[in-house]
């Protein structure tokens, strides 16, 4: 497989491995101990990474939640508690899911090893947040643990690729999300509000962007190699599976 043809069939389980863990009920008890909302704590806990910026800084560095929506979420979490801390206590739910679910997967190890390779050799130009993620210490010890923190940062690396993808082509982050599967629904999810633009004209660009963002992305999976690069897809494709059925 080539580095574009990895990226584009492991983009689909990245994406859902890498947050699987925010909608887990244990992570959102976490946020109430914190004594912050679940939005605060999902918003914070993405973004906590870069520190104490204001809410302008993270929306433009998560790009496809609404600004008012992305304020909402931040500035409630920072009258409680600092944005560093609710990123910790992100990446140490992120890290325990990993433990719960992933540790009696055949072969996590080697995921685990496999993702670690392709977190190191991307390139982080043009996406602070997965910069930011990558430079902050883990304290992941087991497999399952490795292998979560490691999707959740490749999930910010491929988001990452795709909002630089989607503004080349022209487009804004609504209106990406707009011409996805989600359409209008997942606009409403992300805290966008109607009335919207016509998603028509938008399918084209969007299937141009998803190319780049494959093609972006790429670089992580050039120290792979083919067979490895086959093998993190195998792998990837049985974690989703595995993930699903518990």
């Amino acid at each position: 497989m080539t580095p574009e043809q990895v990226a584009a069939a492991s983009k689909p389980a990245v994406l859902a491995l890498g947050e699987a863990y925010t909608r887990c009920p244990i992570t959102l008890r976490r946020a109430r101990l914190l004594g912050i909302s679940g939005w605060a704590f999902y918003i914070t806990g993405r973004a906590g990474a870069l520190g104490d910026v204001r809410a302008e800084t993270v929306a433009a560095a998560l790009g496809f939640v609404a600004p008012d929506a992305v304020a909402d979420g931040w500035d409630a979490a920072a009258r409680t508690v600092r944005p560093s801390e609710v990123a910790a206590a992100s990446l140490a739910e992120c890290c325990r899911w990993g433990e719960d679910i992933l540790a009696d997967l055949p072969r996590v190890d080697r995921l685990a090893v496999l993702v670690e390779r392709a977190v190191a050799a991307a390139d982080a130009s043009g996406m602070p947040l997965f910069a930011a993620w990558r430079a902050m210490p883990s304290e992941a010890g087991t497999s399952g643990a490795r292998a979560a923190a490691g999707l959740r940062l490749l999930r910010e690396h491929f988001t990452g690729a795709h909002l630089v993808a989607v503004r080349a082509a022209g487009m804004t982050p609504l209106e990406a999300v707009l011409a996805g599967p989600e359409g209008e629904s997942g606009a409403m999810a992300c805290g966008w509000s109607p009335p919207y633009p016509p998603v028509g004209p938008l399918v084209r660009r969007r299937l141009w962007a998803e190319a780049v963002t494959n093609r972006l992305a790429a670089p992580a999976f050039t120290a792979l190699g083919p067979a490895d690069g086959a093998e993190l897809v195998e792998l990837l494709t049985a974690a989703q599976a595995h993930a699903q059925g518990r």
